[in-house]
């Protein structure tokens, strides 16, 4: 069973106010004073996905992926293409995997108000499938970070699918 992206963050931001209400009614408070620090908009389940049609170059189709955070997320530094790459069509896999392209180590910040995106280039060559999901591992300076995100939207993808780096800006 698929579940929306946007149900994740509703009950992230539900379960989060339930527990700011329990640690602001006194006790709870003193023991929690100074140590809660906001989760990370990096984290797969703390920022939202989407997917649309950007404009086309020669012999190229471009799918944007637009990352937002909602607020009371932490900003973090991302870098480079995410890995792991894979798309699927109403749940299915495609079994499509796509390289990279495109300088590799320059950090992006993002987080709440600091939307980032990335490019799906597809070659135009009619041998385009149908997707509407594609998954993915984001990456920080560092290396990885753990978990896969999910961007939902039409698209299409083949072989010799390339995935842009990480950049400022929906």
């Amino acid at each position: 069973m698929r579940t929306s992206r946007t149900t994740v963050t509703a009950i992230a931001i539900v379960t989060a106010a339930a527990l700011a209400a329990v640690v602001s009614g006194g006790a709870a408070r003193a023991a929690t004073a100074g140590t809660a620090a906001a989760p990370s908009a990096c984290r797969p389940a703390n920022h939202l996905a989407k997917i649309t049609r950007d404009q086309a170059s020669a012999g190229h189709v471009h799918f944007r992926v637009t990352l937002t955070a909602p607020r009371g997320y932490a900003a973090c530094r991302l870098a480079g293409s995410p890995t792991g790459v894979a798309f699927a069509l109403h749940g299915t896999p495609l079994g499509i995997t796509a390289g990279r392209y495109g300088d590799q180590g320059a950090p992006v910040t993002f987080g709440p108000g600091r939307p980032v995106h990335f490019d799906i280039q597809v070659p135009n060559d009619g041998h385009g499938v149908p997707a509407d999901e594609a998954s993915f591992t984001l990456r920080a300076p560092g290396g990885e970070i753990p978990g896969a995100s999910v961007a939902e939207g039409r698209l299409e993808v083949t072989a010799g699918t390339v995935i842009g780096p990480v950049r400022p800006g929906s």
